[in-house]
């Protein structure tokens, strides 16, 4: 593919074609959260176990005729009962407890009146069989699946893998991303930039992203541009399942990069897509002899194209790799707020506002200068998605827009 401008379609296509999830492995359930079940989870137990008060009060037969009973035993949370519960008879019971041999129903305690320790009064009709009671397995059986694989691991499915015994459940493990920035002009955020000299804001904002797609992160700093800075970075970030370069792919004198990647044997799928901002956008594989394969990205330097192409081509492959579908950022379909001119023949991703009015979503760029303009950028929370098919886009007009933060009012 060297050589070809591919569109964003045909980009995404060739990268999914190296996209795999990550081998299965197990992991403890307090580092479960936020990773993929790689299989099914069976239950060792039935839930409930037994059946079950849902209420504190009184065990009783079903359509207990009598009014008066006599109280036999008392169960609480963790505890058995020991007595069968006959007419005319009632066993003390708290949410939770055991229903006892005998018992069908439970009565609630504010519908009873306890005379004394030994007798309580129902000041309504017993209930019938069932009221109050869960029955054992009515939630799920021993030896059934109760998530199935590729479910996301949340507090909720956390709490269910707890119950059901899966302490060390199968996952498939986050990728782990080396970020690489480049660049002989870059200093950190609490250096004063000399002349020529600019601050370091994609490591920030990548290391960022990768958080942000529940990826582990190894950073790797900045590599100045040289053949043998980039060799001896690239080189450590080829122990991460994808390393993610900064600048220096482009088609400029120190854009040394894609040689140096090259040097070390890395197969490049695609260089340039026609996309706006991030036309430079490089790909490639690499694969060693052990079998170990690191897939490798090069971003546009500018931030906003890098940030663009991280959640466009990046996020993807990190999804697919942690046992995920191979997708984005949420797109939703909203109508433009003013007109907007598309300038050139690339897809544009425009930083925009989108908010979900009455029923719909509206969108509205954001003042923003270019591929270089963090601050327009900052101020936006969705990118529109226009395809260079015609040179404006009218007010009420419905794009695509890629939204990049949860949209309140939704």
């Amino acid at each position: 593919m060297a050589g070809e401008l591919l569109t964003v379609d045909d980009a995404l296509r060739l990268i999914e074609q190296h996209a795999a999830p990550l081998s299965p492995a197990r992991a403890p359930l307090d580092q479960s959260l936020g990773l993929r079940l790689a299989a099914d989870a069976v239950s060792d137990v039935d839930s409930p176990p037994h059946d079950k008060a849902m209420m504190d009060g009184y065990a009783v037969v079903a359509d207990e005729p009598q009014r008066e009973l006599r109280v036999i035993d008392e169960v609480l949370a963790g505890g058995v009962p020991t007595n069968t519960v006959s007419l005319g008879e009632a066993t003390r019971i708290m949410t939770g407890a055991p229903v006892p041999v005998g018992a069908a129903a439970v009565v609630p305690v504010e519908l009873t009146e306890l005379i004394n320790e030994s007798t309580v009064r129902l000041t309504r009709p017993a209930p019938p069989a069932g009221k109050h009671v869960m029955r054992r397995g009515e939630v799920f059986a021993r030896g059934e699946s109760i998530l199935p694989a590729g479910a996301l691991i949340t507090a909720a499915q956390l709490a269910v893998l707890a119950e059901i015994g899966v302490a060390t459940p199968s996952v498939t493990p986050a990728p782990t991303v080396a970020v690489l920035a480049t660049g002989d002009e870059l200093v950190e955020a609490h250096e004063v930039p000399a002349a020529g000299q600019i601050r370091n804001s994609n490591g920030p904002m990548l290391h960022a992203l990768v958080t942000q797609a529940a990826a582990r992160l190894v950073p790797l700093g900045v590599a100045r541009d040289n053949a043998d800075s980039l060799t001896e970075r690239i080189t450590a970030g080829g122990a991460a399942d994808v390393l993610v370069l900064s600048g220096g792919v482009s088609a400029g004198k120190r854009d040394l990069a894609p040689g140096v990647l090259a040097g070390l044997g890395v197969e490049q799928v695609f260089h340039k897509v026609a996309v706006k901002p991030g036309k430079p956008l490089w790909f490639g594989v690499w694969r060693r002899p052990s079998g170990r394969q690191t897939l490798v990205f090069g971003l546009p330097g500018n931030p906003v194209s890098g940030f663009v192409c991280f959640q466009l081509f990046v996020r993807p492959l990190l999804s697919r790799l942690a046992g995920g579908p191979f997708g984005g950022l949420p797109c939703v379909d909203a109508e433009l707020a003013e007109q907007v001119t598309v300038k050139g023949d690339r897809r544009t991703f425009l930083p925009a506002q989108a908010a979900y009015e009455n029923g719909r979503w509206a969108a509205r760029p954001v003042a923003w200068r270019g591929s270089a303009d963090l601050k327009g950028l900052a101020a936006a929370n969705a990118l529109l998605d226009l395809p260079a098919q015609e040179p404006a886009y009218a007010a009420g007009q419905r794009v695509g827009a890629l939204l990049l933060e949860p949209v309140v009012g939704r």
